[in-house]
């Protein structure tokens, strides 16, 4: 058995690069970017207006001039109209390209408009006001966004402003998540009295494509022939299995043995943790790693989320998150000598601490509480009685508006 530390050390050690692909913008949604997106021209690509009103020359408010004529109206996406004096204006729109000719914009707030001229109703007009400068955002060639983030709506916006119809992202491993045991009926089926639906692998595969990873699922009964015969196949055919249940120490746990009768090596077994303390890592002859987890959902839940998913982020290359830390709301005791994962909500006080407030729940079996839960607050197995107030690591795992 291994400390939550060791661990975590080990699956560290273990991070692989699967490579990058090129995939169309409007795919890439939740992957990762693997190099700097940068842009194909100037951005705004030209001087753009930034208020619906006029442009005209600033010389002419230093010359005292008040009243313009309007020689013409400039809607977006027009080809600019140019003046020929500083008694002109151009009678123009948000987001049109500024003619050379002028320098200056007013907005249709400060003017009166009639028969043709526009008359200025504002003092304090200073030159190239109202204008969004051509390159003031990025310059061509400049990086729009770098690489190692996880590709956003806001990133595909962008991609399409610049023209990338491709983008070059990380390429995810080929992943099956395996549920075991004959207690386990498909989700459609309605579960004899000792016989419950399969849950935990659709709970990880949703989880994983917040990534773009698309996960394949099968389920495995408890014979150790069809086991192995299974397990040997997905060895061949994926990156990586992450398993579901069959670790523990009852009589039809068959998944460390048959692991290993297939040459995947044992890196560790059992964590001194709670919930997920059977937990098992290793590793196959032909590079495939193998995350079993526990079978009951919290355990499967958490193991997900404070191992695996910190490993596929270092695999993709998605740059280090600093860790999150909140306060206890309330004193708690936890006596055996583990390193307790709390399910908890967290909020923000008055002084802007994060506070995490323990759920009360059934154990390990008892999942209902996830979704409530809005993270795990990592107790570290020093201790039994936590206070108020102290401060642990939150793995969180719900986003909150």
């Amino acid at each position: 058995m291994v400390q939550v530390e060791e661990a975590e050390a080990i699956i560290k050690a273990e991070v692989k690069d699967f490579g990058t692909e090129s995939v169309p913008f409007e795919e890439a949604l939740g992957r990762v970017l693997a190099e700097d997106l940068k842009a194909d021209r100037d951005m705004p690509p030209y001087n753009r207006v930034a208020m619906d009103g006029i442009a005209f020359r600033y010389e002419a408010i230093e010359q005292g001039i008040q009243t313009f004529n309007i020689t013409a109206t400039q809607a977006a996406g027009d080809k600019p109209v140019e003046i020929q004096s500083a008694e002109e204006c151009v009678e123009i729109m948000t987001g049109a390209a500024l003619p050379a000719s002028t320098d200056t914009v007013v907005r249709y707030e400060d003017l009166v408009i009639q028969d043709g001229m526009a008359t200025l109703q504002t003092n304090g007009i200073n030159k190239g006001q109202n204008i969004h400068a051509q390159g003031k955002d990025k310059k061509q060639q400049e990086p729009v966004a770098l690489a190692s983030q996880v590709v956003t709506p806001a990133l595909i916006g962008v991609a399409a402003a610049v023209g990338a119809k491709e983008l070059q992202v990380k390429t995810l491993p080929k992943v099956v998540v395996i549920s075991t045991g004959d207690e386990l009926v498909k989700v459609e089926e309605t579960p004899l009295p000792y016989q419950i639906r399969r849950s935990n692998s659709y709970t990880i595969k949703a989880a994983l494509q917040q990534y773009g990873l698309q996960a394949d699922l099968l389920h495995i009964p408890d014979d150790v022939a069809t086991l192995k015969r299974q397990l040997n196949n997905c060895l061949q055919q994926y990156d990586v299995l992450i398993l579901s249940g069959g670790i523990s120490m009852g009589k039809f746990d068959y998944v460390p043995q048959v692991l290993e009768e297939l040459a995947v090596t044992k890196l560790f077994h059992k964590v001194k943790q709670r919930p997920g303390k059977p937990f098992w890592f290793g590793k196959h002859d032909n590079g495939v790693h193998v995350f079993a987890l526990p079978g009951n959902p919290v355990s499967t839940f958490m193991c997900f989320h404070r191992y695996f998913l910190p490993w596929l982020q270092a695999c993709l290359g998605i740059g280090a998150k600093s860790s999150l830390y909140a306060a206890l709301s309330k004193d708690i005791t936890f006596n055996p000598s583990l390193q307790y994962f709390l399910q908890v909500n967290i909020s923000l006080n008055e002084q802007g601490q994060m506070l995490a407030t323990p759920l009360e729940g059934n154990g390990s079996g008892d999942f209902a509480n996830l979704v409530e839960a809005d993270a795990f607050l990592e107790l570290p197995a020093e201790g039994c009685n936590f206070k108020q107030g102290e401060v642990y690591r939150v793995w969180p795992f719900r986003r909150k508006v």
